[in-house]
């Protein structure tokens, strides 16, 4: 967001004179501090404590190298001696200093954020791009296209590669930053370029190069009916079946919203359609399984849900390795759902006659898609609980997972009396500032839902993490129980 136009209504800007700009005194005369990595927290008597580093100061360089992101600090700090530059803005000077650590000890300093220079963004036009699909009025932090290679290794983003220059790539490979998260999306030039816009070329010119080097690569497609479906799915899987390096391959359902022209319908809209897209990808699986013993393509949830087909057990799912883009939750949350019946009923039990002695009724807030799921363990006699299925109007079109609940919805759709009701917010409707994403905090929920009656809780609504909650809450556990830990 532009800072001179932060305090102006949208559409709004600020117009600087032209004589502005001749005038000496127009830019400011502080100096600027230099580029590093902000100091968020420093560990109480751990090396950079010693070496006397606050927050709020930045760490400029490290071993004589810019300190421009998480890779170089882990890559730069790995022996037991590191030589810093650290900036401190109250006096604005920069002092060098040497850390020195026991074997095995941590640094004990934290660093606001992984990447501390300029954000690599996105260069495509992707034709499924949810950040064009936003509505009017939207905060500006959403709308930031990031596409940084950087984050594909270190917080597990999918990037297209369309980005990176050489050196970029040669980094890449000399640090061995493995596994990549790639998205693929098709092979034939003319299709990507419909799907992805002008530079498609360069994603599998750089992708081709990180397999040679024997870089492991998670990739994904998003499936857009029409576009990369069909045979050009074909073609895309079969790239994928001859790369060994690509050791797993998402295939995601297109998203849209109602703020857009482009779609109208997905696999959402078509049982039928969802169901060819399993069938045709299944033979590619048991020819990975046959030879790597993995199944290698991997459908979203989203596709089982919409086909009316129960999901795989946990055995297709390979450990996970994309759980995090919305494949295999479903499964998860079934399994720990019977092993949570299974091995702790009583604990599960005590908890309904907790709730019911005070009085009280447990709901938990869920996306529309997933609420049947939730509903399992909710709605179990032992909780005798209600799971309450938000629909996302703020957003529309085929827009129906937890984490895309926005407060507006929220509201407006619980009921105005929940007196006595035990009330459970999911936590992936908030980022790390506590925000959903149309910009209600969570603690002015909780204050808006508790005037109703309501006894808020925001938490994780995964089954062992929702019964520690309600365990904490009802007063049923001492210091340090918990369900999640006798889970083995």
């Amino acid at each position: 967001m532009d800072p001179m136009n932060a305090d102006l209504p949208p559409g709004a800007r600020l117009s600087v004179p032209a004589y502005a700009l001749d005038r000496a005194d127009y830019a400011p005369s502080a100096p600027i501090a230099p580029e590093g990595a902000t100091v968020s927290a420093v560990a109480p008597e751990s090396p950079a404590w010693d070496a006397g580093i606050e927050p709020g100061m930045v760490v400029t360089t490290v071993n004589g190298s810019a300190l421009d992101d998480m890779i170089t600090w882990l890559w730069e700090s790995d022996d037991d001696e590191v030589d810093l530059v650290v900036y401190d803005p109250r006096d604005q000077t920069s002092t060098p200093c040497t850390l020195e650590r026991y074997p095995g000890e941590d640094w004990g300093i934290e660093f606001d954020g992984a990447i501390f220079d300029a954000m690599r963004t996105c260069v495509n036009a992707c034709v499924f791009c949810f950040m064009t699909m936003l509505p009017p009025g939207s905060r500006d932090s959403l709308s930031i296209r990031d596409d940084d290679y950087r984050l594909s290794f270190l917080q597990g983003n999918f990037v297209t590669l369309t980005n990176m220059t050489d050196e970029d790539v040669d980094r890449v490979i000399r640090l061995d930053l493995s596994p990549m998260n790639v998205s693929l999306h098709a092979v034939t030039p003319a299709v990507r370029r419909r799907v992805m816009g002008k530079n498609e070329h360069r994603g599998i010119e750089v992708l081709e190069r990180l397999m040679d080097a024997g870089i492991e690569i998670h990739a994904q497609i998003v499936l857009c009916p029409g576009i990369n479906d069909g045979e050009e799915l074909d073609r895309t899987l079969a790239y994928c079946e001859a790369h060994e390096q690509i050791t797993s391959l998402g295939i995601v359902p297109l998203g849209f919203t109602r703020h857009q022209k482009r779609f109208k319908t997905s696999y959402s809209d078509d049982p039928d359609a969802a169901r060819q897209v399993i069938e045709q990808v299944r033979p590619y699986q048991l020819r990975a399984l046959e030879r790597f013993g993995r199944h290698t393509f991997q459908m979203s949830d989203e596709f089982y849900l919409d086909a009316g087909i129960e999901v795989p057990p946990a055995s297709w799912y390979d450990g996970y390795p994309q759980y995090y883009d919305g494949i295999g939750m479903i499964r998860s949350y079934l399994d720990d759902t019977a092993a949570l019946l299974a091995n702790h009923r009583s604990r599960l039990a005590a908890i309904g006659r907790a709730m019911a002695v005070n009085g009280l009724a447990l709901a938990v807030v869920s996306g529309t898609s997933a609420a049947s799921t939730v509903g399992n363990l909710v709605e179990a006699p032992e909780l005798g609980g209600t799971v309450i299925a938000i629909r996302n109007d703020y957003f529309g079109g085929n827009v129906d997972v937890t984490g895309l609940i926005c407060a507006c919805d929220l509201l407006e759709q619980l009921p105005g009396n929940l007196v006595n009701v035990v009330l459970i917010l999911p936590s992936v409707m908030f980022n790390s500032d506590g925000l959903t994403l149309d910009g209600y905090h969570g603690d002015d929920i909780r204050r808006e839902l508790e005037r109703r009656g309501a006894r808020v809780h925001i938490a994780s609504t995964m089954p062992f993490e929702l019964a520690d909650t309600l365990e904490h809450a009802l007063g049923l556990c001492g210091p340090g129980q918990s369900v999640k830990e006798q889970r083995v």
